[in-house]
């Protein structure tokens, strides 16, 4: 497999090539200090606020699709074979974007720390190719922070600047735009640096099985969203940096044979679709995992892979019946999702193995689902509870159960005592489901955090597996009492 040692990407039209780009180096620290483009604002360099983000544009099916990522905790690596676009680049011979006009117009900015993030955002959701809602809009921005101007006028400012037809110089050169990002995914991988300090990405499935097996202390990254907090605020040293995002391979979705697969390095932005035609509960989730920018760079494998007992995507995985496949060079073993996680910041993964596939399998047609998400914000917040349910039914009887929860242990887990004896309960006598929401005392033992009380835990853990029941239940089956906390405080 040829290889290069250059990054390359397409910036304001023309192809940028840049060699000897430190491993750990950020899109946001090139932009400010190398190139000097610095309306792109560095706020909270985690990812929460948005002030920082910039928009890549990616050939998918031969078109270019906008998205907004944050800048702060994206690699120079990651943006490899992409075009990125930044609000310094917006305005044309003098005259603002739609995007800026409309922000102006409607007063959409105060102090403006924030707004280049805003219109990055928007600059999205302008070459979205549909007119948004103003839920549409919302969910847009909601990764981005604003404390002077309020949501209104910005919001006001999106409505009037995304017809869902572009209109700008970006959309004008679109075909152009394909053609030289099709001719930088040349199949070239790429490896920065020298044997002891690199940053590399593969663009074969061997190539990178290879090099994640003879360097098998490498940080092993996809989207960057968790270990780029390991660069900005842990102070971590990551001499050695394998992206997996170059890998097709990895970005496929197939829908067959009754399930759906999805490869490691899918970003919740690829995958959101498919998953949401599992269940809707699952696109609710989704829509308030991080922000579109997390999303966009995000992936379903990197958050399994980080082992983290609160991710969201786990319980619903393994409340579904998820079998993950992991490859360590030709050889491909797989193993029930939920045995992947053995203790907290612990997975049955040996040294240069890869996360490579999810399974997930529908639900049967005598198969009922429910997800909820708990956390103190309902935006970009970590949850305190995760809580996901798959039911087995036999008219209206409860045939098997898999319960799974997160933020209630070192691991996402299942709640096998609550399980047993959820099995043969009536779904019309609501006393008899009593004994299961109780067994979760059992299941469980959650521990208190800043971010809840182990008490508070278990009683939403409770709530929601009565809620569960209540929701497949239906109005009809009297279930219309009050279901209290059934564990007594520790």
């Amino acid at each position: 497999m040829a290889s290069r040692s250059a990054i390359r990407f397409l910036r304001r039209g023309q192809v940028v090539s840049l060699e000897n780009v430190p491993p750990m180096r950020t899109v946001l620290d090139y932009l400010r200090l190398e190139e000097k483009s610095r309306g792109t604002k560095e706020g909270c360099n985690e990812g929460d606020c948005g002030a920082c983000t910039v928009t890549l544009g990616s050939l998918r099916d031969g078109n270019v699709v906008y998205e907004p990522v944050n800048a702060c905790i994206l690699l120079m690596g990651q943006i490899d074979g992409k075009e990125l676009v930044t609000v310094d680049d917006l305005a044309e011979d003098g005259t603002l974007h739609p995007v800026q006009k409309a922000m102006v117009d409607l007063h959409g900015s105060q102090c403006g720390f924030c707004t280049p993030g805003f219109i990055m955002s928007l600059f999205a959701l302008y070459h979205s190719g549909k007119a948004p809602t103003r839920q549409d809009i919302v969910d847009q921005i909601a990764g981005n922070l604003c404390r002077c101007t309020g949501y209104r006028p910005i919001v006001d400012a999106a409505a009037r600047a995304c017809s869902g037809t572009a209109l700008d110089r970006w959309a004008r050169a679109a075909d152009e735009t394909a053609r030289k990002l099709a001719k930088l995914q040349d199949g070239t991988d790429l490896f920065c640096g020298s044997a002891d300090s690199f940053i590399a990405r593969p663009a074969s499935a061997d190539s990178l099985c290879s090099l994640a097996a003879s360097n098998p202390e490498a940080a092993i990254v996809a989207g960057a969203t968790d270990v780029g907090l390991w660069i900005t605020k842990q102070m971590r040293e990551l001499p050695r940096i394998i992206l997996v995002g170059g890998v097709e391979e990895l970005h496929r979705i197939s829908d067959k044979q009754g399930r759906l697969s999805i490869g490691a390095a899918a970003t919740y932005a690829e995958a959101q679709a498919q998953l949401e035609g599992l269940h809707p509960d699952i696109g609710e989730v989704l829509r308030r995992i991080g922000s579109r920018q997390v999303r966009a760079s995000g992936t379903v494998g990197g958050n399994i892979a980080n082992g983290s007992p609160i991710g969201d995507m786990p319980p619903m995985l393994i409340a579904l019946d998820a079998t993950l496949h992991l490859r360590h060079g030709s050889d491909v073993r797989s193993l029930p999702l939920e045995s992947f996680f053995v203790g907290y910041g612990k997975q049955d993964r040996k040294p240069g193995e890869l996360v490579w596939r999810i399974d997930v399998p529908k639900l049967a047609a005598d198969q009922v689902f429910r997800a909820y998400k708990i956390s103190k914000r309902f935006d970009q917040d970590i949850s305190a509870v995760m809580a996901a349910f798959r039911f087995t039914l036999d008219g209206r009887r409860v045939m098997q159960a898999r319960v799974a929860l997160g933020g209630m242990a070192a691991t996402p887990k299942r709640g096998p005592r609550a399980e047993a004896m959820l099995q043969g309960v009536s779904l019309d006598d609501p006393p008899s489901w009593d004994r299961a929401i109780s067994a979760l005392a059992e299941d469980f033992q959650p521990i208190s955090d800043m971010r809840a009380s182990a008490d508070y835990r278990m009683n939403v853990a409770q709530g929601l597996l009565g809620k569960a029941l209540i929701e497949i239940a239906g109005a009809d089956a009297g279930t219309t009492r009050i279901l209290k906390p059934l564990s007594e405080p520790a």
